[in-house]
C-alpha cells in the first residue's frame, strides 16, 4: 500500500519504502549514544524535529549543541532545526543516551540568504483545535514565520483517547486561491501506550482512493491527494507529526461537504465546554 506503511525497527536513517508524494519525503533517524550521522540536504529543505533524547546538530557554520530533552514526543514541546537546500550536516546523539529525530523534507530551490536556524520550545505555538470528541491539542513548529523558508509547514497534533482529529476531513488538491491551495502532506504517528492503535481514513470524492488503516506506533500516512481524518482508540493517545508542502506556504483546506457542517458547531460547543 503506497499511502500507508509502518517503519521497521532498525537503527540509523529509516526511510520510506514507498512514497506517492512528489515534493515531500520523510525519514526517522535513530542514534545510539555518541553515534553520529552525516549527510546533505541536496535539493531539499529539511526540518529536523527531535522526538526523544538530545542531539548536537552541525550544519554549515552553525552548531546547535545538545538540543532536545523530551523522552518521547508526548512529553512537552519540541526542539527543531531547519536546514536549507545544499546544506551539509551532522547529527550526534549526546553522551547521555540514544536519540530519535524526525526528518521532514521538501523539494526546494536555493534561496539567497537562507540559513540553518533553531526553533526552541518557547517558539512553538500551542493550543486546541475542535471541540467535544474531536478536540485535539497542537504544536505549530514551523507555520507562520518571517524566516526564509520556501515550502515546509510543520507541526504536531495530540489526539486524546476516543477523539477524532483532522475533523471534519479535509483535502488540499488544487491551487484555486483563496478557496483552495495545493498541498501534499505526510503524517508520522506515535501511540501511547505504544501497543495501542488508532484508525486513519484517506479517500477522494470519486472513491478511486478509499482506504482505512490501523494506526500503530511509527506508522506513516502519505497524502498526495484526498480527504483525510484520524481517530484514537479508547484508552490511547495518538500523536502525529504533520508536514506539508505546496507551491507556496498558504494553507486553504477544503472540507468534505458531506460532514463539513460540523465545523460550524465548534464555537457553540467550545462555549458550552467553557473553552
Amino acid at each position: 500500500m503506497q499511502h500507508f506503511e509502518v517503519l521497521p525497527k532498525q537503527k540509523g536513517l529509516v526511510r520510506l519504502q514507498h512514497n506517492p508524494c512528489k515534493l515531500l519525503d520523510f525519514a526517522e533517524l535513530r542514534l545510539d549514544r555518541d553515534e553520529i550521522y552525516a549527510g546533505s540536504t541536496g535539493d531539499r529543505e529539511a526540518m529536523f524535529v527531535v522526538l526523544g533524547g538530545r542531539v548536537t546538530v552541525e550544519a554549515g557554520r552553525e552548531r546547535f549543541d545538545r538540543i532536545g530533552g523530551r523522552a518521547n514526543p508526548f512529553q512537552g514541546r519540541p526542539w527543531a532545526v531547519y536546514l536549507p537546500p545544499g546544506t551539509g550536516y551532522s547529527v550526534a546523539a549526546s553522551a547521555g543516551g540514544s536519540a530519535e529525530v524526525a526528518v521532514c523534507s521538501a523539494v526546494a530551490d536555493r534561496v539567497e540568504g537562507a540559513v540553518p536556524f533553531l526553533i526552541t520550545p518557547a517558539e512553538v505555538q500551542t493550543g486546541v483545535w475542535g471541540a467535544d470528541n474531536f478536540a485535539r491539542r497542537y504544536h505549530e513548529i514551523l507555520v507562520n514565520t518571517d524566516r526564509k523558508v520556501q515550502r515546509l509547514i510543520v507541526g504536531e497534533t495530540y489526539t486524546p483517547s476516543g477523539n477524532w482529529s483532522t475533523y471534519p476531513p479535509h483535502k488540499h488538491e488544487e491551487d484555486r486561491l483563496p478557496e483552495s491551495a495545493f498541498m501534499e502532506e505526510i503524517y508520522y504517528f506515535r501511540v501511547a501506550p505504544p501497543e495501542g492503535f488508532g484508525l486513519t481514513m484517506l479517500y477522494t470524492d470519486a472513491r478511486d482512493i478509499d482506504e482505512m488503516h490501523r494506526v500503530v506506533d511509527r506508522s506513516v500516512l502519505k497524502i498526495a491527494r484526498g480527504y483525510h481524518t484520524v481517530v484514537s482508540a479508547p484508552g490511547y493517545t495518538t500523536y502525529y507529526l504533520w508536514f506539508l508542502a505546496g507551491h507556496h506556504r498558504t494553507q486553504a483546506p477544503v472540507l468534505d461537504p458531506s460532514v463539513g457542517w460540523v465545523q460550524k458547531a465548534v464555537g457553540m460547543l467550545r462555549r458550552e465546554e467553557g473553552l
